[in-house]
């Protein structure tokens, strides 16, 4: 596919020559590469392709190898496409993202040609934030949400987020606490069943946010899991990546306002003020719903990860607890929502 692969290049770019680059990365469980390609006589001298092929042979590096989790990936590559072709380059002024230069698919295989982020200003990665860059992060979740809030998610997952529980039960059936595993549906119903939706990134760490040298703009990738639902999903799962314990524990009420604030003034000039107070008071309510709803996923899927933490076991449990003693629809049933792979993530 490499002669392919650099033809759709120069087609997607109109330049007159594309010389395949480094591997920048390897795709999760080897489902492809992102490379950079080198340009002459284009818009630009460098662009990213990301390129997407499904192995023969399932090797999931948590040991999470199976048609689901296969079917998952395969549905979410589907979607990064939609998004980068339907929806991605009108968000670019208040959130963002790589421009869409085209995308196709070969045979089985996808290919997504992308703006360079690096050449366009957004060159720094980070693997632990400041609380000035995550600020920065929570702008633009911010903006991002605000950008797409109350609009269907046409073409995307409906409910987004790789973690949500109608996608992982194998995950769920292999959580030991009999609390956690009877409450699950409970926080899943309470937050898809939010009355203000919008689209959510569905992947919202640390690795997928591109800095600007001068630490004054940030730009966001990875849109394998972006769907409608909760901006709590987003902001929850956030925090949770970026912050050890001891800042999540001393920073999260500090940043939690950051990001309202800068919710509220996105939706300035799309929605009345108070709808804008409505949507505040109704996500506030969930954040902690979140948060113990990511919780119930990693607890499923590797116990011994480090976001499993003292404060996030507390966090987490004493929202199970009010879950129990209010009797929520769903609590203590045992059961979850349908697990299709087909139907959802």
């Amino acid at each position: 596919m490499t002669d392919a692969a650099t033809r759709f290049v120069l087609q997607a770019t109109g330049a007159r020559t594309a010389v395949r680059g480094p591997v920048i990365q390897t795709l999760w469980s080897g489902y492809g590469e992102i490379v950079r390609y080198l340009l002459e006589g284009g818009d630009s001298s460098t662009v990213i392709l990301k390129h997407i092929v499904f192995p023969d042979e399932l090797d999931h590096p948590r040991g999470w190898s199976n048609n689901r989790s296969h079917q998952r990936k395969v549905r979410s590559y589907q979607v990064e496409m939609a998004w980068y072709r339907d929806w991605a380059n009108p968000c670019a002024a208040t959130s963002r993202v790589p421009r869409c230069l085209d995308t196709a698919t070969i045979g089985d295989e996808h290919l997504i040609v992308l703006e360079d982020l690096d050449a366009a200003g957004f060159p720094q990665r980070r693997e632990h934030l400041t609380r000035a860059e995550a600020r920065l992060c929570l702008h633009w979740l911010a903006r991002f949400h605000a950008r797409f809030m109350g609009q269907a998610p046409t073409g995307l997952w409906p409910e987004g987020s790789y973690w949500h529980l109608a996608t992982r039960p194998d995950e769920w059936a292999a959580i030991e606490d009999p609390a956690i595993r009877d409450t699950a549906a409970a926080l899943d119903n309470a937050l898809t069943g939010a009355r203000y939706r919008t689209l959510v990134h569905g992947d919202a760490k640390v690795a997928n946010f591109c800095f600007a040298p001068a630490g004054d703009a940030v730009a966001a990738v990875d849109f394998q899991y972006i769907g409608g639902g909760c901006g709590m999903r987003d902001v929850a799962y956030f925090l949770g990546s970026c912050l050890d314990e001891r800042e999540q524990k001393n920073w999260e009420a500090d940043l939690l306002d950051t990001y309202f604030a800068a919710l509220r003034e996105a939706l300035h000039d799309r929605v009345r003020k108070e709808i804008a107070t409505d949507i505040e008071r109704e996500w506030r309510a969930l954040f902690p719903v979140a948060q113990a709803d990511f919780y119930r996923f990693l607890v499923g899927w590797m116990p011994d990860h480090w976001k499993v933490h003292d404060y996030s076991r507390r966090t987490a449990l004493a929202v199970i607890r009010r879950v129990q003693e209010d009797d929520f629809a769903g609590a203590g049933s045992g059961s979850i929502p349908n697990a299709s792979a087909t139907s959802s993530q």
